[in-house]
């Protein structure tokens, strides 16, 4: 299995009872659309493991799940996998449509700024705490536009393009 297939829920945070279950800190925006989940994976040391679910409780206010694992049924080892990551395959996430797109789904997209022109090629998104970061390569150059929404005209999925509007001269700056 290839991490980058895949795309991050969450991470178990403490455990819950004392019959193995877990809480789980979710990260997405609807936490509702993950309450009929039949398996997960697990990382451990850069692998992904797959558990199976027996029972999950999915609290949307506090995007938090609690979750029963099958073969985990004690306290002792519902602990060892507090701080590990979960994921979910690529396939399960809820389609977007309009401007509003997943970071990997526009890798490789060009990018046109309505004043610039042809930018470059998205290389990846920058996730940072105050706002994502595009990261556009051009040649052997590299421009990094905030992602914010203000900056995004229109998400071309069919054409693979993404055209933006950039602060006056921030393109030039990198170029």
């Amino acid at each position: 299995m290839d991490k980058k297939d895949f795309f991050y829920l969450g991470t178990f945070s403490k455990t819950y009872g004392l019959k193995g279950e877990l809480n789980i800190a979710l990260d997405v925006d609807n936490p509702d659309k993950y309450k009929k989940l039949e398996s997960i994976f697990v990382e451990f040391n850069e692998q992904l493991v797959p558990f199976f679910i027996e029972e999950i409780l999915v609290k949307s206010q506090q995007k938090t799940a609690i979750v029963k694992l099958a073969d985990v049924v004690t306290i002792d080892k519902a602990k060892t996998l507090i701080g590990h990551s979960i994921f979910l395959p690529l396939s399960m996430l809820p389609p977007l449509k309009g401007n509003k797109f997943y970071f990997h789904e526009i890798i490789g997209f060009d990018v046109e700024d309505v004043e610039f022109g042809y930018v470059g090629k998205v290389d990846m998104v920058i996730d940072s705490l105050q706002h994502p970061i595009l990261q556009i390569k051009r040649e052997y150059k590299e421009v990094l536009i905030p992602l914010i929404d203000e900056f995004i005209i229109k998400v071309d999925r069919k054409n693979k393009k993404l055209e933006i509007k950039a602060p006056e001269g921030l393109i030039e700056l990198y170029l």
